[in-house]
């Protein structure tokens, strides 16, 4: 029996508290309104930013459903929607792309106006929920809230990727994998036979190291407290790992040591005040690029002495690797699919949706990289 144009109802995890457990709930999906869609889940990766929720580290107002690095199917379509329909195999984005807006207009920017990220409503473009729970309206995290069986999103916030993609890995590639690699290779534009330092050896970390492989670095220093991430990172392109509790030294002189002066370019993937300064202190003061790529907490605020970017160096960031969503997702895809790049060892656990807090548990531990679920 069709579902098109009727409430659904189906399971999410809903945070009610910060710092605790999510809460396995059924929850009333609504159809979508004019140039929406709802899609139906198949994949979902758990992100540190998802975890940033339950903190309170990104604020949102509560109850909330996470979730944004996803794959699904289109279920129906909201009136005057046309580039996707029922059947399409896509992947939401945190990051919209409206076309219209000055940023999309822009050639190189992609934060595009429509986004929630600036401002954390918690609701869809239109100021509203399309969720409710126990009779109470559930917020939205960027727009697609994908940790719900189905969920809806705004058509400028979905893109439609190659019906043989495998869901399962494919999702990475809403937030994480693109985010790590278009930072190496769009934001930074790491050059060949370059030097690197990436501060942070998760998922998204590794990620960058894959992207300072394919775009030629002759030497990528990975970063990271936890040795066990060694051996991946080493797997995936890094050329040496570090770990800054065994120097005495302060871990930007230690690089700059091992790398005449300093590297080319470095990447803080912590999202930590200490670590984003050695990140930026680890590049050479005279041509050395440092990308922001982590999720800061927003009180924290950095104290920088100017002559540090006097000499030459540039201190940038960057949203979803500096992707324009829905142009460049179907291309990732398309990437992913000629065997350009695996997800294999990025992905280390696919477990059922149910066991998301086992999931969390894993992140928090730092015993996983990318856990998946499916539905």
């Amino acid at each position: 029996m069709s579902t098109e144009g009727k409430v659904i109802k189906c399971k999410a995890a809903v945070l009610w508290e910060l710092n605790k457990p999510f809460s396995i709930e059924e929850v009333e999906v609504a159809p979508p309104k004019a140039h929406e869609v709802r899609v139906k889940m198949v994949a979902v990766g758990i992100c540190h930013t998802d975890n940033h929720v339950v903190t309170g580290t990104i604020v949102l107002p509560l109850p909330v459903i996470p979730g944004h690095e996803s794959a699904g199917i289109v279920e129906s379509i909201g009136e005057g929607v046309t580039t996707v329909k029922p059947g399409d195999k896509v992947i939401p984005l945190f990051t919209p792309q409206c076309g219209k807006c000055r940023i999309c207009k822009h050639p190189e920017s992609n934060f595009c106006l429509k986004n929630d990220l600036g401002k954390l409503r918690g609701t869809m473009q239109d100021g509203t929920t399309r969720f409710t729970c126990k009779g109470k309206p559930v917020h939205h995290f960027l727009g697609i809230s994908t940790f719900s069986q189905y969920t809806v999103v705004d058509e400028n916030a979905v893109a439609k990727i190659d019906a043989a993609a495998p869901l399962e890995k494919v999702c990475l590639i809403g937030c994480g994998f693109s985010t790590g690699y278009g930072s190496a290779v769009k934001i930074a534009k790491v050059t060949q036979g370059s030097s690197c330092a990436v501060f942070g050896l998760g998922g998204v970390g590794l990620s960058v190291i894959m992207g300072c492989k394919a775009a030629g670095a002759a030497r990528i220093i990975g970063v990271d407290i936890n040795k066990n991430k060694f051996a991946k990172a080493k797997e995936l392109g890094a050329t040496e790992c570090i770990d800054p509790q065994d120097h005495k030294k302060p871990i930007h002189e230690v690089i700059n040591e091992m790398a005449d002066g300093g590297v080319d370019f470095s990447f803080e993937v912590v999202g930590l005040r200490d670590t984003l300064m050695s990140a930026l202190l680890c590049c050479h003061e005279a041509c050395g690029t440092s990308v922001v790529v982590g999720v800061a907490p927003g009180s924290d605020t950095l104290s920088v002495n100017p002559l540090v970017l006097l000499t030459g160096r540039t201190w940038t960031g960057g949203i979803f690797g500096g992707y324009k969503s829905k142009d460049s997702v179907p291309k990732l895809v398309a990437d992913f699919m000629a065997k350009k790049y695996s997800f294999d060892a990025l992905i280390s656990h696919v477990m059922p949706f149910e066991k998301i807090n086992e999931g969390f548990d894993l992140l928090r531990s730092g015993k996983s990289i990318r856990t998946v679920l499916t539905f």
